[in-house]
């Protein structure tokens, strides 16, 4: 990876200095702030009463040397980080895979100037390459498999609050025409978080059926 720079504006160059450095920390998250070099490129003019105002501008680069590196993860998650970008490489979206594990999920976390080609429309893309992931994680790893998510740009938290909404209108549906709901195919993660939204919703309950990666959610009228 060759260095990266951005340029920031701001009412002053101390105001610029930040902007920019908060543009580099959505890039390349966890970066050492005393590697970035700063180039002013401009100071800026206050105007007079608004009149002739310019902001400050700044270049700020961040050397390639001076990006973490992920060491402390398992061999599964080296192997769905390393699966995972050689897809975003694949489809020319430039970024860096950032890991976080626990004992059921690997959550990988994509930072990169443009993200939206990989999000896709109402998050299209970035669902495919999950369900990709997790089928090719699955069939190779029978006895030792976790959940995949994959995150960008802060989707999975849209994500969520649209599972929530999801839910609830499927509850209403169910009570409204008395018939079971079937919801699309789901992760495990997905499904678990409809689940909880309706585990106190009057009148319905819920239940995971099929089998992975196709398992789905069923909201459930009841007496």
């Amino acid at each position: 990876m060759s260095e990266l720079q951005v340029e920031a504006t701001g009412e002053t160059v101390g105001e610029a200095k930040w902007a920019a450095l908060r543009e580099l920390e959505k890039q390349q998250p966890g970066l050492d702030k005393a590697a970035v070099r700063f180039q002013v490129v401009s100071e800026g003019e206050r105007g007079l009463l608004g009149v002739g105002y310019a902001p400050a501008r700044v270049l700020a680069t961040l050397d390639a040397d001076a990006v973490p590196e992920d060491r402390d993860e398992s061999p599964l998650a080296a192997e769905v980080r390393a699966l995972l970008e050689r897809i975003i490489d694949g489809i020319g979206v430039a970024g860096r895979v950032v890991v976080d594990e626990n004992g059921e999920t690997i959550t990988l976390t994509v930072a990169g100037p443009d993200l939206g080609m990989l999000i896709g429309r109402h998050g299209q893309t970035i669902d495919a390459i999950q369900y990709l992931v997790n089928a090719i994680v699955f069939r190779k790893h029978l006895d030792d498999r976790k959940e995949i998510v994959v995150d960008a740009a802060g989707y999975r938290a849209r994500r969520r609050a649209s599972l929530e909404a999801l839910a609830v209108r499927s509850a209403q549906r169910a009570l409204q025409d008395g018939e079971r709901v079937e919801l699309d195919p789901m992760t495990a993660v997905e499904r678990k978080v409809v689940h909880i939204r309706l585990k106190e919703f009057a009148g319905v309950e819920t239940a995971s059926e099929g089998t992975e990666p196709n398992r789905f959610v069923v909201v459930l009228p009841v007496d």
